[in-house]
């Protein structure tokens, strides 16, 4: 059986208790006992003189029977057991006991031993030395004391007797008392003690279980149960109480590991609940990267072969060009192959126009960057083609925050980015539409971004990863698939990002995110339109 630590506590305390008390008690009891032995001892003593003094003068006059008159009736009285005369050869001359009268008292008795232990015997002894405790023939405890009846020298004149001047001891006279009072007595001193004891021990120990129920039981059973819950994963609970003793320390440590652990169990559960989100960003973002590094791979590789490729053909192009154009001149030509030469010229200026995108691809001009506005850029781009598109049915809408930071670019570059992307979206848009242009920056202040949205045809989302490479492209037989290609490199060599938004049949966005550089743009009022600052400007 598992003792709690309440018991175990009560009953040590308990026990040592009761071991110091019962000590305490024994030598109470002891002490009183000796107190009350010596008490009685001279309270005999005190009988004993009392009753050689009263009968001294009897005895001179040799008057026995008084005497012996005066000794029964102090005899009578309810302690004394009884008393009795010896003379110096030990015979029992008088005793209240009549069958002791006229024997012979043996030396070696208790109630001559005290003086006939030496070989001399003693005449002068002191009280305690002259007392016997022992039981009489019915078995009872008494106290005896013998008190010396001494020779003096009126008993030696006397005319009624005569004692030699030298004796020095007459008698003795044995007065014999019960100890049952004074045992009574004692016996309930010692009652009382246990009874004490006992009420003391009883008061002790409830009182000791309320303060150790309080004061240390109490808060370990509260930091045992807290204990229990902070295994179960249990940790919005605090010990209560405390104080400035330890326990009040180890309750305020307790609590603020508490916390801790609470703090702790937050952070790993929202790092386990956001992991998942974490690693998919992440891995999007490396996946983005990857694709980022091996377009740039592919562009540097097709670039270079471009470039070869360029160079080769291009003469060839050229002297087909200014010879099928001299024979389209001709007039020897007949009329009736002059529609196929102009095929040839048509399709060789359209072979020249693919090796100047090809030329421009595998150049890769250093951008000639300075401070300039983002907003005045396009807005001198969409001058050049907005009432081109305008015939196309297509309404520009303008949406420029104001106080756009400077952009460090290469103004013709980035012109020609915004070309490629306005041309685009018109032709994502045959019979007409939106074109709305943004631009604002991002909720990183230093990064602007314009946003190109159209409300064409939109593009397969299977062909979303692959626009910006060479040679692709959605427009069939009208477009080279080089524009878009020459543009991402743009942006990059401007620290800028291109990223694509299209769903089939609602439209394209291209978002171009540029790196916002400090300093101040010197603008020309006559190049800047209302455009730059206002909202929501429509050109038709």
């Amino acid at each position: 059986m598992r003792l709690r630590l309440i018991t175990k506590f009560t009953l040590v305390s308990a026990a040592l208790l009761l071991f110091g008390m019962a000590l305490l008690a024994a030598i109470n009891i002891q002490t009183l006992k000796t107190l009350l032995e010596e008490e009685a001892v001279r309270d005999l003593d005190n009988l004993s003189e009392t009753i050689i003094r009263t009968t001294h003068y009897q005895m001179l006059e040799d008057d026995r029977e008084r005497v012996y008159q005066m000794i029964r009736e102090v005899g009578s009285q309810k302690e004394i057991e009884h008393i009795r005369l010896i003379n110096k050869d030990g015979t029992i001359i008088f005793s209240t006991d009549q069958a002791e009268i006229g024997t012979m008292l043996d030396k070696k008795t208790e109630a001559c031993n005290m003086c006939h232990a030496e070989d001399q015997p003693l005449v002068y002894v002191s009280s305690m030395n002259r007392s016997r405790i022992f039981s009489d023939r019915n078995g009872k405890q008494v106290l005896g004391m013998a008190k010396g009846i001494y020779g003096e020298r009126s008993c030696s004149t006397a005319s009624c007797h005569f004692h030699p001047a030298d004796a020095k001891i007459l008698g003795v006279l044995d007065v014999i008392v019960s100890r049952e009072g004074m045992l009574a007595q004692t016996i309930s001193y010692r009652n009382n003690i246990l009874a004490l004891t006992f009420v003391l021990l009883l008061l002790f120990s409830l009182c000791l279980t309320l303060l150790v129920q309080k004061m240390i039981n109490g808060p370990i059973k509260n930091l045992l149960l807290h204990t229990v819950k902070l295994s179960r994963g249990e940790f919005d609970g605090v010990v209560e109480g405390g104080g400035g003793d330890e326990l009040g320390e180890l309750t305020t440590a307790f609590n603020t590991m508490t916390v801790n652990l609470r703090g702790a169990r937050e952070e790993i559960s929202g790092w386990a609940s956001t992991l998942e989100q974490r690693v998919e960003e992440r891995t999007r973002e490396l996946k983005e990267m990857q694709s980022r590094l091996l377009r740039s791979e592919k562009l540097a590789s097709l670039g270079e072969l471009a470039a070869g490729i360029a160079h080769e053909i291009n003469n060839p192009l050229t002297g087909i060009l200014m010879f099928s154009s001299m024979v389209i001149d001709d007039r020897r030509l007949d009329p009736a192959l002059k529609g196929d030469v102009e095929t040839i010229v048509r399709e060789t200026g359209r072979c020249a126009e693919i090796v100047r995108g090809l030329l421009n691809f595998a150049r890769e001009t250093v951008p000639q960057k300075r401070l300039d506005c983002a907003a005045r850029i396009m807005e001198l781009t969409l001058g050049l083609v907005e009432h081109q598109i305008a015939v196309q049915g297509i309404r520009v809408v303008r949406d420029f925050a104001g106080n756009l930071p400077p952009v460090l670019v290469d103004p013709n570059q980035l012109e020609q980015v915004f070309m490629n992307m306005v041309i685009n979206a018109s032709q994502a848009m045959p019979q007409g539409g939106t074109l709305t242009v943004r631009i604002e920056t991002s909720s990183r202040p230093e990064t602007l971004c314009i946003g190109i949205a159209d409300t064409g045809c939109g593009i397969p989302e299977e062909d979303l990863g692959r626009i910006f490479d060479p040679f692709f492209s959605t427009k069939d037989q009208r477009g080279t698939g080089l524009g878009l290609a020459v543009s991402f490199g743009i942006i990059e060599n401007h620290q800028g990002q291109i990223e694509v938004e299209s769903r089939l049949g609602e439209g394209t966005t291209i978002t171009i995110s540029l790196p916002v550089a400090g300093g101040e743009v010197e603008e020309n009022p006559e190049e800047v339109t209302e455009a730059e600052s206002g909202q929501g400007t429509v050109a038709h």
